[in-house]
């Protein structure tokens, strides 16, 4: 590729592109292939002036050939990443304004005047329509305050105050949508799938496959728990799909053979072999966008309040104009009323603060699926976390497999590791990913996999019956015995870990030990969100009551609960619910996920079980529990942001009208200076709060 530079400093350079023109595709390719080079830390490509801005480390001249050799055609991008990059959006709005300003200021140098005013008075009848139809519903909002104000004006002759007027409020309407429009989408695209691997059916056999090596028409096994990865339809089995992502409807329904599914819902229950129909990204990201525009449930309430309060606050604007005009018998006057609404400001500037408080969220790889949910995290006072993969480390080890029946400690983790992996769990990839690491292959040898949540694993395996699990499904629910002569190697397991039991024929045959260590930064998260004001902090795991109270003690939480199944976290969830509390609920396990429903707010680790992040109101990053302390001030600092966008609205268009009353200011200054702050106001609520 040729290009030349046109300004350079120490780890940054701006490069202009030898082309003509620039697409937007072209210049997609061109920022996915500079983001993947070794030592970039950010690159920006401009489509309209192919220019590009590199921002690196490292070796300048090893940049500068990797780009020479750049080009598009040899470039392989997602095809996601195209559809959905938000560049297009972008250019359109742009060409949408560049044009509303042309044409408004060509035809008013150009057109003579009776011409314009014909245009203007022509142009003028779609607001006024459109202000008797909201009349007509008996509804008195916006659309009225501008007919009235473009209505008179025109009655009276002022078209050069009509154009303004019309001009104005186009100019608002393209930035509104565009800015809306904009947030959507990089809420969306945070919120879009983002699956490895997944199981391909062939040759009657199940094979983990890159997501991206699937085809149309290929058979996917998707266990329970897992997403759905495609759009496709049911060819065998039979399951119960969480829609909640797509739907907002959190109860599932039921598909077998025949029945289609959607890419991102969830199965619940059951196991399911689908047909895929389709493999692009762009299916599910337009699922999303939509869900989220006409979800009511994404609305936080302070930003439903500002909608309401927006749309009363019209008649009193429409009182406030007739009792000037009374007063003061100047019709001048009483349009600088109608000018100032306090319903635009109000109407932009709280879903554009949501919005955007959800976008720095991102920054912090912190996932929240609506502006409910912030509101809800600002306002809680009670925190519960699941203990495996939460509050320790979402990798837990394998640190030792003690043999009961005598057998081989690797082929026992090879076993172990085979009824596993259908089952994403972290103490379930500890097993595989150890297996792994002692290069243990593990074929497919048992039948049909049956997962009890929160208990265990059973399966048959030549022939004989093969479980994995916790204490309380091997020997209370399942009955096992263990080996004759083996009682003291049992009562001398290590205390220091946890523990998973394998049993074969009723019989134990291993116990494997599980290293699960704690955060680091656990213990100082715990501190720091009880000073942020969250005055109870619970811990809540199935494991023992001597490893529940010594995790509890050492990061410092006030109260823990040990034993407990799924039913029993949710339960708890619910009865502070009824007792007045509000609650974030943290997990990260198939078994966390009827707690995570139950809560206030439901948070997800994202290296956790599918169907909890799907669940879940808001996912956090794997690596750090200070993303929650991060999420707990970010959305207290947007409630104060919204609070204070009352007073600046409330403040600047009041001044606004008092102005216009006393006759400094006239109607067209009322109008550019109340758009103006509305437009400053929602550029200011675009900024990042932390």
């Amino acid at each position: 590729m040729n290009f030349q530079i046109k300004h350079e400093i120490t780890g940054r350079v701006r490069i202009h592109l030898k082309q003509n023109r620039m697409s937007c595709e072209q210049a997609d390719r061109l920022a996915y292939f500079l983001s993947g080079l070794e030592g970039v830390v950010k690159a920006k490509v401009y489509e309209r002036t192919a220019d590009a801005v590199i921002c690196y480390q490292g070796d300048r001249a090893a940049l500068l050939e990797a780009v020479r050799n750049f080009a598009y055609e040899r470039t392989d991008v997602p095809q996601e990443i195209l559809q959905t990059s938000g560049r297009a959006l972008n250019a359109e709005y742009r060409e949408k304004l560049v044009t509303r300003v042309v044409c408004h200021y060509g035809r008013k140098f150009l057109l003579p005047a009776a011409w314009n005013a014909c245009y203007i008075s022509i142009k003028s009848l779609s607001y006024i329509w459109k202000g008797l139809c909201t009349l007509w519903r008996r509804k008195i909002e916006v659309p009225v305050l501008d007919a009235t104000a473009i209505g008179v004006s025109v009655f009276r002759g002022e078209c050069s105050t009509a154009s303004s007027i019309m001009f104005l409020l186009g100019i608002g309407e393209i930035l509104e949508e565009w800015t809306h429009k904009k947030s959507v989408d990089d809420l969306a695209r945070s919120m879009s799938l983002n699956i490895g691997k997944v199981w391909v059916k062939s040759g009657g056999q199940e094979i983990l496959v890159p997501a991206s090596d699937v085809k149309a028409e290929d058979l996917v096994v998707i266990h329970m728990g897992n997403v759905v990865p495609f759009d496709g339809t049911v060819e065998a089995g039979e399951a119960m799909i969480n829609q909640a992502s797509l739907t907002g409807e959190s109860v599932p329904v039921a598909r077998a053979v025949g029945g289609t599914v959607y890419a991102g819902t969830v199965v619940e229950e059951g196991e399911i072999t689908i047909r895929v129909k389709t493999v692009g990204g762009s299916s599910r990201f337009e699922k999303i966008v939509t869900m989220i525009e006409e979800s009511e449930k994404l609305k936080s309430g302070l930003e439903s309040k500002a909608e309401h309060l927006a749309d009363r606050l019209v008649p009193y604007t429409l009182a406030g104009t007739g009792l000037i005009y009374l007063l003061t018998r100047n019709v001048t006057r009483a349009l600088s009323v109608l000018m100032v609404d306090f319903s635009c400001a109000l109407k932009l500037a709280m879903p554009i603060s949501v919005l955007s408080a959800i976008r720095e969220a991102g920054d912090y790889k912190i996932t929240v699926k609506g502006g409910k949910y912030l509101e809800e995290v600002a306002e809680a006072d009670t925190i519960v976390f699941d203990k495996t993969g939460t509050l320790t480390k979402a990798k837990p080890t394998v640190a030792k497999v003690i043999p009961f029946n005598g057998g081989d400690p690797d082929e026992l983790l090879r076993l172990a590791a085979c009824m596993e992996e259908h089952f994403p769990h972290s103490m379930a990839k500890a097993v595989v990913n150890a297996a792994k690491e002692r290069h243990l292959d593990h074929e497919e040898v048992h039948s049909k996999v049956e997962y009890i949540v929160a208990h265990g694993i059973s399966t048959q395996v030549e022939g004989k019956k093969a479980i994995i699990g916790s204490h309380h499904f091997v020997f209370e629910d399942e009955g096992c015995r263990l080996p004759e002569g083996t009682e003291e190697l049992f009562a001398s397991l290590p205390e220091a870990y946890s523990h998973l039991y394998l049993a074969i024929e009723q019989e134990l045959a291993a116990v494997i030990c599980i290293e699960d260590p704690l955060r680091e930064e656990a213990r100082e998260a715990v501190r720091l969100l009880k000073e942020a004001g969250l005055n109870k902090v619970v811990m809540m795991t199935g494991d023992s009551e001597r490893t529940a109270r010594a995790i509890a003690a050492r990061v410092g939480v006030d109260t823990y609960y040990s034993e407990v199944l799924p039913e029993d976290k949710a339960n708890f969830v619910e009865q502070e619910k009824r007792e007045g509390r509000k609650v974030i609920m943290i997990g990260d396990g198939i078994n966390d996920s009827p707690a995570l429903s139950a809560a206030n707010v439901g948070i997800a680790i994202s290296d956790g079980a599918e169907i909890a992040r799907e669940i879940a109101d808001i996912t956090v990053g794997a690596d750090d529990l200070m993303q929650i302390v991060t999420l707990r001030y970010l959305s207290r600092h947007l409630m104060g942001r919204i609070r204070k966008n009352y007073q600046m609205i409330v403040g600047i268009n009041t001044l606004l009208i008092l102005l216009g009353v006393g006759g400094v200011i006239q109607p067209t200054a009322s109008a550019l200076l109340h758009n103006t702050s509305t437009l400053a106001i929602g550029l200011k609520n675009m900024q990042n709060l932390l």
